[in-house]
């Protein structure tokens, strides 16, 4: 069997073992090493496995892991969530629309603390689904602005998602979230232009509720200094210099702890509980590198990406009609898988190809996190469809869908601003302190 067949059957395999519903660490690590078994023998296979889990979870760089989870976890623990829902509540939900509008920025504040999406979008399922079912909100953009809120997590820092594509490519973590700023603030204004755009369109979907007077205003906004200390620490030291971002992450994760203990919700069951979360989560993702080293040794044994980077060269195409495929890959991808799975199957092919066309590095890691933005959204696997379904049981899945498609023209639109004007990912790094 010629390496290029082994390579492509390689792919097809993991797909199929995820669509079955193996972890993607399983399923990337079993093919992984069967290949390679295959191709290069199986005593170059014992070579290669005792060494490539060590390889892919010594670096130290690795600890930005543990601490950025900590912190996300002890953030919600310590009930944030709910104290930015209601200070975004206060100012904006005399506007028609204004819940919706206020869920998409809180989950934005509070996905910067979290860094993740399904918890994002969990989270904020909990405290803004009863409110606005309370408010008269119909379901279908009640549930679409959590779920798309929710998205917000992947990509404004710390991002796990950014994370994993760093220590994949060997890119700055702090430069990848410098430049994933703008791009998710920008997310963020275009989804609250969507709820705008929705409820102009029909006023019944959100009607807006009686203004909240500047006292009370004044007094929920005390609520959220917590937050906003917490976030000008983590990323402005980061940006600035004065921390590294395993430095911040530790600054962040003994933050999360004070903050949810000078609010009383700290005791030895949560703190037990959010520990073992946090293990739990990291294990998770640990797994997952090791299992996408193994794949990745299988995938250099093929020689499957430098004969992508040869055959595209030869079509003579543009590069930015290379980048518009490789776009469309990604938005069928997300259809089909989770967003994680999606990025570990193919940046080994992928990230070279990219780097050959000359595009820059750090930019086209925000690209491809907003990709999986899209994929968290858009069925039949979108996740965050399918946790918050789970946290309302009785959301019917149509209204879902007929609500969430605004959002996801929004995140078209800033795909195309993405690509038209790089500087948008590319200015804050650009100016971080060396």
């Amino acid at each position: 069997m010629s390496p290029t067949i082994a390579g492509l059957l390689g792919f097809g395999a993991v797909v199929a073992l995820i669509i079955i519903r193996v972890p993607v660490a399983i399923a990337m690590g079993i093919v992984g090493a069967c290949g390679l078994g295959v191709l290069n023998g199986w005593e170059s296979l014992a070579f290669i496995l005792g060494r490539a889990a060590f390889d892919a979870v010594s670096p130290a760089s690795l600890s930005v892991v543990p601490l950025f989870v900590m912190m996300g976890v002890f953030a919600a623990h310590g009930g944030l969530s709910r104290s930015l829902y209601a200070a975004s509540t206060a100012f904006l939900g005399h506007w028609r629309g204004g819940l919706a509008v206020a869920t998409v920025g809180a989950s934005a504040v509070f996905g910067a603390i979290c860094g993740s999406s399904l918890a994002t979008a969990a989270t904020m399922g909990r405290v803004a689904m009863p409110e606005m079912r309370r408010q008269g909100y119909a379901d279908s953009l009640s549930a679409a602005s959590i779920v798309a809120g929710g998205t917000l997590g992947v990509l404004i820092p710390p991002s796990i998602l950014l994370m994993l594509y760093g220590l994949l490519t060997e890119q700055s973590i702090g430069q990848l979230f410098a430049a994933g700023v703008l791009p998710g603030v920008l997310g963020m204004g275009l989804y609250m232009l969507a709820v705008v755009f929705t409820t102009a369109r029909r006023p019944e979907l959100g009607m807006a509720m009686e203004r909240t007077p500047w006292i009370a205003r004044l007094r929920v906004l005390v609520d959220v200094w917590q937050v906003i200390l917490l976030f000008l620490v983590v990323l402005g030291g980061m940006y600035l210099g004065y921390f590294t971002p395993s430095e911040a992450a530790a600054v962040g994760a003994a933050g999360a702890l004070f903050m949810a203990a000078i609010n009383r919700k700290l005791n030895w069951k949560t703190l037990r509980s959010g520990l073992l979360e946090t293990t739990t989560t990291t294990a998770m993702i640990f797994m997952i590198l090791i299992g996408a080293a193994v794949f990745n040794y299988f995938i250099d044994a093929t020689g499957i990406a430098d004969m992508i980077v040869k055959q595209v060269a030869g079509f003579g195409l543009n590069r930015y009609w290379v980048l518009f495929l490789i776009v469309v890959m990604y938005l069928i991808l997300g259809c089909l898988m989770d967003s994680m799975s999606m990025i570990l199957l193919t940046i080994a092919p992928v990230f070279p190809l990219i780097t050959s066309l000359g595009f820059d590095p750090i930019w086209f890691g925000v690209l491809l996190v907003t990709l999986a933005e899209i994929g968290m959204i858009t069925p039949p696997v979108g996740m965050n469809l399918f946790v918050l379904q789970a946290i309302v049981p009785d959301l019917k899945m149509p209204a879902l869908l007929r609500g969430i498609i605004p959002f996801v023209f929004a995140d078209i639109v800033r795909l195309g601003l993405l690509v038209a004007i790089p500087a948008i990912s590319l200015w804050l790094p650009s100016h971080m302190m060396k």
